[in-house]
C-alpha cells in the first residue's frame, strides 16, 4: 500500500493534468478504453469512486463537453456513457505525458520483476471480479 501512495503522490504532482483531476482522467481513460458505452454500474467497477461520487463527477464532466450520456438500447430506463470528441482529445493529450511518467515510475524494476507485478495484480484482479 505504501508504494501505491507514493505513486500516486508522485503522478498526482505532475503538471500534466490540466484542468482535470487525476481522478476524473481516470473516468475519461477508462470510457477511451471501452468499445461501447458503460453503464454507470459498470463504469463504477473500474474506478476507485464510490457510486455517488461517481455520479457527481460524470455530471461535472457531462457539463463540460467531455463525457455524454446515450439511452441504452437495451434498457430504454438506463443511461450508457461515452466520450465526446472533446473528450477523447483530452484524454489523449493528458495520456502520452502519464504514460511516460508510468514508464519512467516502473523502470526501477527489473524484466523478471514486471512480469512477477503483472502475474499478482492480474490475480488480485480476477479476484475482485469473483
Amino acid at each position: 500500500m505504501r508504494a501505491y501512495a507514493v505513486l500516486m503522490k508522485q503522478f498526482n504532482a505532475e503538471d500534466v493534468w490540466g484542468d482535470l483531476t487525476m481522478r476524473e482522467y481516470d473516468v475519461l481513460y477508462t470510457l477511451s478504453k471501452c468499445d461501447s458505452p458503460l453503464r454507470m454500474s459498470e463504469l463504477n467497477r473500474h474506478v476507485l469512486l464510490s457510486q455517488p461520487a461517481l455520479s457527481r463527477m460524470v455530471d461535472r464532466l457531462v457539463d463540460r463537453g467531455l463525457v455524454e450520456r446515450c439511452q441504452d438500447p437495451g434498457d430504454r430506463r438506463g443511461v450508457r456513457l461515452s466520450l465526446t470528441p472533446a473528450g477523447r482529445e483530452i484524454q489523449r493529450e493528458i495520456g502520452r505525458p502519464h504514460a511516460r511518467s508510468v514508464t519512467r515510475a516502473l523502470s526501477v524494476l527489473t524484466p523478471e520483476e514486471l512480469a512477477q507485478l503483472a502475474a499478482i495484480t492480474g490475480k488480485l484482479a480476477q479476484n475482485e471480479e469473483k
